[in-house]
């Protein structure tokens, strides 16, 4: 193989301070919310959250971006790609290209955020070394050659940081300091975990209804905070299914979503698994009704 699949982020001891300077600062601040609470606080940060984590993350990086699992017109995948930005996990290109590798090596030392290195570094430890969200550009074509292709997507994925600048100037306006407190630094920190749980929990603690080759897990309280990406072992299972939660009691409000804008005809050839009556057995990959 070439040099670009030989990366081994796990066992890159170079320290990334930028990230390790910002990601203190923000839980630093973040515990200020404590001691700022207000009913419309509050409401932003859970707007900001649901935004950023839910339309960004679940809809727009996530399913849409890296897997594909639905097409969305190239002005709503814009849309959900700033929101994406949001959430404050990297711009679109990093963050496909990690997920991606994600799945290409589960489990192993070419994991970006691999279970085997410790709880602590499948957690948050991956982003603090290596080059799990530092990637060259040969390691974005080889991993997200559709992403490479739009300058709208290089571009955010330099400057993603500037959506939240904006995001946070407009709280400012609304409600002062304490507004920005829990709308920008406490509610990407809740984020960040949230979406963090997914890496780490979701490979130790959970059920498996699928024998996939590697630690996957479904976790309810994990879907919970997530808005549906906890159902990781079904998503492990058929990574390109919009679909994650899988029986009537695994809500999963990524989907729900989706299946909303496919009724407004605002997406279009959404992919989805499964289960049939039969335990444990997937329904083959099909249009979602």
């Amino acid at each position: 193989m070439n040099n670009v699949i030989e990366i081994k982020p796990s066992i890159d001891n170079k320290l990334n301070w930028p990230t390790i300077i910002a990601v203190t600062i923000f839980h630093v601040v973040a515990v200020a919310a404590f001691f700022t609470f207000s009913w419309q606080n509050l409401a932003a940060a859970l707007v900001a959250w649901w935004i950023s984590g839910s339309v960004g993350i679940g809809l727009g990086y996530h399913r849409l971006m890296t897997h594909r699992g639905f097409k969305a017109p190239l002005w709503l995948e814009r849309i959900l790609m700033i929101c994406g930005t949001l959430a404050v996990q990297a711009g679109p290109l990093s963050w496909v290209t990690t997920h991606r590798m994600h799945h290409a090596y589960t489990d192993t030392d070419k994991d970006p955020h691999s279970p085997k290195n410790g709880f602590f570094w499948s957690h948050i430890g991956w982003i603090f070394k290596g080059r799990s969200q530092t990637h060259d550009m040969k390691t974005h074509e080889r991993y997200s050659p559709d992403l490479v292709k739009d300058p709208w997507n290089v571009f955010a994925d330099k400057y993603y940081w500037l959506t939240s600048v904006i995001a946070g100037g407009i709280l400012f306006a609304i409600g002062g300091w304490t507004m920005v407190v829990w709308g920008i630094f406490f509610r990407t920190v809740v984020g960040w975990h949230a979406t963090w749980f997914v890496n780490s929990v979701t490979h130790v603690w959970g059920s498996r209804r699928f024998e996939t080759r590697d630690t996957s897990t479904n976790n309810a309280l994990v879907a919970a905070v997530t808005f549906g990406e906890g159902w990781h072992n079904n998503h492990h299972a058929y990574p390109r299914s919009a679909k994650h939660g899988l029986r009537w009691y695994e809500v999963d409000l990524n989907w729900i979503q989706i299946k909303a804008l496919e009724k407004l005809g605002l997406i279009s050839d959404v992919y989805a698994f499964e289960l049939s009556e039969r335990k444990n057995e997937a329904v083959p990959l099909r249009k979602a009704a």
